[in-house]
């Protein structure tokens, strides 16, 4: 698809890459359950929109988009299905009309999408700026991963792929690895697909899962904490974010004892040599990405061995996540430019020139790094609750006997000025369903959320506590009606 900016000249460094973003008349759309992986792409990009199922700002956001009718359709299973659905919505088609430029209807985002996504998006005449599903896919496998890490030279914590018939087939393939195990089945949620085995009984509970698969990845289980990076595969080589920490399996967030909760991005968590082996390695992984044709954003989890100060290699993204947000509105990324912007330049049919070492030296200065965390805030109790009253999306202030208030409607995690204020991102509205595992919202806050023994702060209990009471709800006595609205319920996290 052609460009529609006028300018095609080749860009030189940041000031004209900010400057042709700036300018950007080629409409440009991120479709998703939320906004909330690119929140703030729209001040940086002229023409930029977000295409939302949920509009968690109650339509007071300026360039955000989610049609007011509903659509009979099929219970939801995926962000795929919610994003084909808006594809086939005659409002969002209507919009994509009313927006074209020059006959064009623009390029598209995604969270997550498949083939018949892409199908309809060319359908609609969007060009779906990533690399195709069928890749994705592929790299999305973590069996996969563990291969691709290979060919980089990457490090994986000690593992073998492998068929599992049964337990005692696990323990034949698996008897250098020890007696504690990690399995792993090649997609899905992390909080819902990894399993921890160390005897029978543990085996018998995940069986079904494991057994139904060709091949699971099967790894030593080790001490770990873990902590995710960012990057982006360009043209001219991999961009890579700072490393963050992440939060898994808080019982106050997430009902999933796997389950991915939250980050933290501050300039001393973790000590240079780490910091340094993760960029190392994610360079080294960027890089063979490329070689297999691979372009754009990705993220990699990778695992901290406590007991020996070992950089492993956990998982790969190949997309834009949940850990978005905060890379890319740090203070390394507003100084130059957010990461989603790199990624779009390679879609954006203009030759420019970069110099990634600088870029990848300024990111890594700890002065660089301002501290921020963010917390995925899940209803974590075994019961469906119907939705009386919700908060709204904005920044709201702690008192001091812990509850909070809400202070102002605003769509800037960055307008939060104190550690008693936070930015919530609503995402369990008025009127829906609550039920174990649905995501309800966001939390970002400055500071650190977490200890240095990795346990979350009485500050973060509190504010979790107050939103859970700023949720009003009841449970629905009529079984007929919950029926009926079960397609509200959906078993995948949104963000």
């Amino acid at each position: 698809m052609a460009n529609t900016t006028k300018e095609v000249k080749t860009l030189k460094g940041l000031s004209d890459i900010r400057r042709f973003f700036h300018r950007n008349e080629t409409p440009i759309y991120f479709i998703s359950a939320t906004n909330f992986n690119l929140l703030g792409a729209d001040e940086w990009i002229k023409s930029f929109k977000f295409i939302c199922h949920i509009n968690c700002f109650d339509g007071l956001h300026p360039n955000v988009f989610s049609p007011k009718e509903e659509m009979p359709h099929e219970e939801f299973e995926s962000i795929e299905d919610i994003n084909n659905y808006l594809l086939e919505h005659p409002e969002v088609t209507d919009y994509l009309k009313s927006r074209k430029r020059n006959g064009e209807t623009g390029k598209a985002m995604f969270l997550m999408f498949d083939e018949e996504t892409e199908k309809l998006a060319k359908k609609r005449g969007l060009e779906v700026c990533f690399p195709s599903a069928k890749m994705r896919t592929s790299m999305d496998n973590k069996v996969n991963t563990n291969r691709i890490a290979e060919k980089a030279g990457v490090a994986c914590v000690p593992y073998v792929l492998s068929k599992v018939k049964d337990y005692d087939h696990l323990r034949q393939v698996s008897k250098k690895l020890g007696e504690d195990l990690v399995i792993q089945t090649p997609f899905g949620d992390s909080g819902h697909t990894t399993f921890f085995i160390s005897d029978s009984e543990g085996f018998e509970k995940h069986r079904e899962e494991i057994v139904k698969e060709n091949e699971v990845k099967i790894m030593k289980r080790i001490n770990c904490r873990g902590s995710a990076i960012e990057a982006c595969v360009t043209r001219h080589g991999t961009i890579v974010a700072p490393l963050m920490t992440e939060m898994v399996g808080f019982p106050e967030l997430t009902p999933y004892k796997g389950g991915w909760c939250g980050n933290e991005i501050y300039a001393d968590a973790f000590t240079p040599s780490i910091r340094e082996k993760a960029r190392q390695y994610t360079q080294l992984l960027g890089d063979q990405l490329r070689e297999e044709g691979y372009k754009g954003y990705f993220e990699l989890d990778f695992l901290i061995d406590q007991d020996n100060g070992e950089v492993y290699l956990g998982e790969l993204n190949p997309r834009v996540t949940g850990a978005s947000s905060i890379t890319n509105h740090a203070v390394f990324a507003l100084a130059d430019a957010p990461l989603f912007m790199f990624h779009l330049l390679e879609w954006m049919d203009v030759p420019y020139e970069l110099s990634i070492e600088a870029i990848n030296d300024r990111w890594s200065q700890p002065e660089n790094i301002d501290s921020w965390s963010q917390l995925v805030i899940k209803h974590t109790k075994d019961s469906i609750e119907y939705i009386k009253e919700a908060p709204s999306s904005g920044i709201w202030k702690q008192q001091k006997d812990g509850t909070i208030t809400f202070d102002r409607m605003d769509s800037h995690r960055r307008a939060v000025e104190s550690e008693n204020e936070a930015f919530f991102l609503r995402i369990a509205e008025k009127g829906k369903y609550l039920y174990e595992g649905a995501d309800m919202g966001i939390l970002v806050m400055r500071g650190r959320l977490m200890t240095d023994d990795f346990t979350l702060t009485e500050r973060a209990k509190k504010w979790i506590k107050a939103i859970h009471e700023r949720y009003i709800t009841e449970i629905p006595d009529d079984t007929e009606e919950l029926d009926e609205k079960m397609s509200d319920l959906t078993g995948f996290k949104l963000v």
